[in-house]
């Protein structure tokens, strides 16, 4: 592999600890009603007003359902987002873009199918020949049309330099990796070299890199701005290799078998890590991301902004192998509901009220079309949004329109219609899952309702037939 180049050592702002605080769990059945938070069902705050937010978009990577104590997690206690949960709406029945990363973020960059673009046909990108087109609009170049800075901090996984980077799709400033994963430490990624940026430039730091990009974080959200901001902050845990901040000797290991690789197929294999982690290291691995977007909000918060900015976090697909999806079938990779519905919060204090929780089922280029709304950013008419706003909703309290939430993927294909969703498992069969009574996917409905199958299965192919196909 080739040999990393040096850059001068960085880091702009100390890191630290979030003190922890007790953890609750909101909808566990391993939990007492006496010990879960009181949260009421969603209503928009009437007659609440101001201006344009601030927008914080925090995802997880590969952060399973119920991987959060507010969520249900019996053994990992997440104070930080349980607290964020509190503060404003926790969403059950949201859903990611996809079943893997790339695809996802493709969704929530431009509101639209991963099958409108070429590039979100990888599932996931993993070389240079594949990336987001600098020429398609994306959340961040429509705010900043629209007079918003915009930042992406973390992971990026939508394509290398030189034809790909979050700076030619209108993100303004860029700290983090482009590949979908890494070696904590050394910065090793997938495609076998250093993979830590700041611009289009290496950028040297070998510390473990949740604490890494968690300082650049709260120095962005320190800063004095002048305009409205967005900020994308993609963390890249619980994502594998299985390493936390104490286990760099381990990461020397995953390391050195990188450098020694012959081919991105070895590398690959030593960064998915297939012969360590451990509940326990998931556990600390997801307790260590809620400490450090505790340190992010407090940033926030010591800064003066927190009233008017809206933080969502959620997790860009399903979780894996060590994760906690409880009562969810399935994981990351395919289109049961253990591989897409994702935690998802929304805080914002100037507009919408704590301690609720909401039932409406959403996914992720809802929110870039709610963000546009909120923003005051139009999308461009050449490039039509497949997601929802739900600015009415959440601030108006407007129904949502009916719709049908839509997956695709090569291996599989899902769609819901309210509490009904169709599935199509990789051997081609077709299911019916009644999910209000049925949220683990066993009681198949299809021999027993055979025209319901047949229509959400129409719908299917109606809007599959206006992506691109797969390459053969």
């Amino acid at each position: 592999m080739p040999e990393i180049s040096r850059r001068a050592f960085g880091g702009l702002v100390g890191g630290g600890a979030v003190t922890a605080v007790a953890a609750t769990a909101a909808e566990a059945a391993t939990v007492s009603p006496a010990e879960r938070p009181s949260e009421r069902p969603f209503r928009a705050r009437p007659g609440s007003s101001g201006g344009r937010p601030n927008f914080l978009v925090i995802l997880g990577d590969d952060l399973g359902w119920a991987d959060l104590s507010s969520y249900g997690a019996p053994h990992i206690r997440t104070p930080n987002l349980d607290r964020l949960a509190r503060q404003g709406v926790r969403f059950t029945d949201a859903y990611s873009g996809s079943a893997t990363c790339s695809p996802t973020r493709f969704s929530l960059y431009t509101g639209r199918y991963p099958g409108r673009t070429k590039g979100g046909l990888a599932e996931p990108v993993g070389n240079r020949a594949q990336g987001l087109d600098p020429n398609h609009p994306t959340l961040a170049s429509l705010l900043k049309k629209a007079g918003y800075a915009t930042a992406l901090i973390g992971k990026w996984h939508c394509g290398w330099l030189p034809d790909y980077s979050p700076t030619k799709s209108g993100w303004d400033e860029f700290f983090g990796n482009f590949g979908g994963v890494l070696e904590y430490f050394s910065k090793l990624g997938q495609l076998g070299e250093y993979d830590l940026y700041e611009g289009d430039a290496e950028y040297q730091d070998l510390r473990y890199y949740t604490t890494v990009v968690t300082e650049r974080a709260v120095e962005y959200v320190s800063r004095e701005h002048d305009r409205p901001w967005l900020l994308n902050l993609n963390f890249t845990t619980p994502h594998w290799p299985w390493l936390a901040e104490g286990d760099a000797e381990t990461g020397a290991e995953i390391a050195a078998r990188i450098r020694a690789a012959k081919s991105q197929g070895e590398v690959v294999a030593a960064l998915n890590h297939y012969d360590g982690g451990s509940v326990e290291k998931y556990t600390e691995m997801v307790e260590s991301l809620d400490a450090a977007v505790g340190e992010v909000l407090d940033a926030l918060r010591r800064s003066g902004q927190q009233e008017n900015t809206l933080v969502l976090f959620a997790s860009d697909n399903g979780g894996e192998r060590y994760s906690y999806n409880w009562p969810l079938s399935g994981e990351k990779f395919v289109l049961l509901e253990g591989g897409i519905r994702v935690p998802a919060i929304v805080r914002w204090p100037a507009r919408i009220d704590g301690r609720q929780v909401s039932h409406e089922p959403n996914f992720s280029p809802d929110w870039t079309a709610t963000l546009l709304e909120l923003g005051g950013a139009r999308p461009d008419p050449a490039y039509p949004l497949d997601g929802t706003s739900l600015a009415g909703y959440l601030l108006r309290g407007e129904e949502v329109p009916q719709r049908d939430l839509f997956w695709r993927v090569r291996a599989g294909r899902a769609l819901r219609r309210g509490d009904w969703k169709y599935y199509r498992d990789a051997d081609g069969k077709d299911h019916l899952y009644d999910l209000a009574h049925d949220k683990r996917e066993q009681a198949d409905r299809a021999p027993d309702e055979p025209a319901l199958l047949a229509e959400l299965k129409a719908s299917w192919e109606r809007t599959a037939n206006t992506l691109l196909p797969y390459p053969s």
